[in-house]
Parts: C-alpha cells; sequence; structure tokens
C-alpha cells in the first residue's frame, strides 16, 4: 500500500478537523499574515478535488503542536485502484515558526519534527508574509498539477511490477539481499516475510513483485523517520522493472 504517513512523536498529538476550527488565529500584522489551520486544511482538500476529478478523498489526518500553534496533516486521494493512493502533506503555524509548507506524492511523510518528504520530491514553501492568500492558492494548484504527473508515471511501474512473477525463491533471496544491503533490518525481516506469505490486503495475493514491494514497504514502516525515503529509495531502485 502507499506509505504516507503522519508522525507525532516529539510532543504532538493527532486531531480532527473540527478541533482546527476551534483553534483561534491571531491577528495579521503588516508583516505576517496568519492561515487558520482549518481553512488552510480545507483549501487543499478542495481545490485538489477539483483538480482530480477521477479521484476520491478517502482519508484525512490532522495534528498539531507548541500548544495548536503548528499545524501537519495529510489528504490521501485514490482512484480505482486500492493499491496506489496520491497524498498531499502539509505543515503550517499561527506563531511564525514554520513557513506554509506542501509536498505531494504517492508517498509521503509529514512529522512534527518539521519534517516535509515525498518520494517524488514535489514540495513547495511559503513563508506567512503580505499575499500569502493570494500566493497560496496558485501554490496548491502547482504542486497537486506536478504531484498528478509524476503520479501517473507510479501508476505505470506498478503495472510493470504486476507483470513480474515472483516465486517465494525469488522472494526470499530478494529479503536476503535487500537485508545484506541494511535496507531492511533484523526486525524488519519477519514483517516483510508475513506479508509475503499472508497479505493484509486481497491486491496483493497475487505472486509478482508488486506484491513483494508492497510486503517490504509495510516492513519499513518501523524504520527511523529520517530514514524512511532513504529506505524505501534504495528499495524502490533495486525493484524497479526499468532500473536496468
Amino acid at each position: 500500500m502507499t506509505q504516507s504517513q503522519l508522525l507525532m512523536h516529539r510532543g504532538g498529538q493527532e486531531c480532527t478537523l473540527d478541533d482546527l476550527r476551534s483553534i483561534p488565529v491571531p491577528p495579521r500584522t503588516s508583516s505576517y499574515v496568519p492561515i487558520s489551520h482549518y481553512d488552510y486544511s480545507i483549501k487543499i482538500a478542495s481545490i485538489a478535488q477539483d483538480l482530480l476529478p477521477e479521484y476520491k478523498l478517502e482519508r484525512s489526518k490532522f495534528g498539531t503542536a507548541h500548544s495548536d500553534q503548528q499545524l501537519f496533516g495529510i489528504h490521501t486521494f485514490r482512484t480505482r485502484s486500492d493499491s496506489l493512493g496520491l497524498s498531499i502533506g502539509f505543515r503550517s503555524s499561527l506563531d511564525k515558526s514554520l513557513s506554509a509548507g506542501l509536498v505531494a506524492g504517492a508517498s509521503v511523510l509529514v512529522c512534527d519534527n518539521l519534517c516535509l518528504s515525498s518520494d517524488s520530491q514535489v514540495m513547495r514553501l511559503r513563508k506567512h508574509t503580505t499575499n500569502i492568500l493570494e500566493d497560496l492558492e496558485l501554490i496548491i494548484v502547482k504542486c497537486i498539477l506536478r504531484a498528478r504527473s509524476t503520479f501517473h508515471s507510479i501508476e505505470v511501474e506498478s503495472e510493470m511490477m504486476q507483470g513480474i512473477p515472483v516465486d517465494d525463491r525469488v522472494a526470499w533471496e530478494t529479503l536476503g539481499y535487500l537485508y545484506g544491503r541494511k535496507v531492511i533490518s533484523a526486525r524488519q525481516m519477519p514483517v516483510a516475510l508475513k506479508e509475503w506469505h499472508n497479505p493484509s490486503h486481497v491486491d496483493f495475493e497475487p505472486r509478482n513483485q508488486w506484491s513483494l514491494f508492497n510486503a517490504l514497504t509495510e516492513s519499513l514502516k518501523t524504520s527511523p523517520p529520517h530514514k524512511i525515503f532513504e529506505k524505501h529509495l534504495a528499495l524502490h531502485t533495486h525493484l524497479n522493472p526499468g532500473r536496468n
């Protein structure tokens, strides 16, 4: 499955959209223009839905930190495929501690250690200065349109991987190789094996490279936040059918 995560482990806490609505917004000044956490989250989802009519908003996750002054969130959209989703991660603040940030891709990481990461590196940042309200919509549009283009190539890649048969011997050899290359750890190996032999999702029951890729990405969920995308990149480099 698509590995998009909202990690709140440094004092942050998950919350609902209604919680965001109740957080007061400080007055703007001549040099600083705060944006309501609620309005920012809704604007991103609304623009994305307009630009991605073939996608459906599946879920949204939100979190706050620094006494609700910092916002972190992810919107995940899906098409006909249950195994791929386009995610949009975002952050902002009401206390000048963070610029407004937006990142999109098939795999997105948003963390309360201020990290925004994406497999496709479609990222935009904007300070809360004059004209941010006018600029923000264009920033969101550009980020989503570029992510949609990048996501299409990922869909093509996944179809290629589904066409490559993989038996147990090849799967075990691949896991051993990735363990030797320190892509997966000894603690993650049993997780990958379990997902390979007994997939949690029906989409990954066929014995092919796409199912193996999913088993491995499931195991990588326990990687340290600052290592997650490095691990995913190494995994993708090894399994990408077009790498040679």
